[in-house]
């Protein structure tokens, strides 16, 4: 008989090891039983859990968007004034943590799982969508048409961090988010 309790630590345990599986193989080229003993347990139990390698890679990106999220809520915290809050989604978006090289392959496969997964897709719309809503309620007031400077903002970050991610070039992708900011408001950020 499982100890009560147990499943919340070991369903995190797997959703830890499915990270540095995909950040070790650079992609999702990783099995279940892989992702199981670096987890320490069985495959047999990581399938009771998630019931795949697919499943298990999905919790695994639900939990780099709590911890992206949470980057966000950190960020906004510290902002005093409405109009600061658009550089408290971009440094969000630059964070150290978001750069772990682990999280980065996790990122990388997510984009790529979302081509031919409708479940990746729709959680990958459903970040973009909060994260050009945040750009857009903290833009208002600050131009003329919020959305449409959300929208080039949220491409712009995401291509920043997949450039910075894959290549990392010299240039600080947060400034140059920040820069791109001022201009699509006047100079003013």
């Amino acid at each position: 008989m499982p100890k009560v309790g147990m499943e919340p630590i070991r369903r995190a345990a797997l959703v830890e090891a499915t990270i540095a599986a995909i950040g070790e193989a650079g992609s999702l080229e990783v099995t279940v039983s892989q992702i199981a003993k670096r987890a320490g347990m069985s495959s047999a139990l990581a399938h009771h859990y998630f019931g795949g390698k697919d499943q298990i890679f999905m919790a695994a990106m639900r939990q780099i968007l709590r911890d992206y999220s949470a980057e966000v809520r950190k960020e906004l915290a510290k902002t005093t004034r409405h109009d600061q809050r658009a550089e408290a989604i971009i440094r969000a978006n630059f964070a150290e943590s978001c750069f772990d090289p682990a999280a980065v392959s996790a990122w990388m496969t997510f984009y790529g799982q979302a081509q031919t997964s409708p479940e990746t897709l729709r959680l990958l719309t459903l970040y973009q969508m909060r994260l050009r809503s945040n750009l857009t309620h903290a833009l208002r007031g600050r131009t003329t048409a919020p959305k449409e400077a959300a929208d080039l903002l949220a491409a712009l970050i995401d291509g920043l961090y997949i450039r910075v991610g894959l290549t990392a070039p010299d240039e600080d992708a947060e400034a140059t988010a920040l820069a791109l900011l001022a201009k699509l408001t006047g100079g003013v950020a």
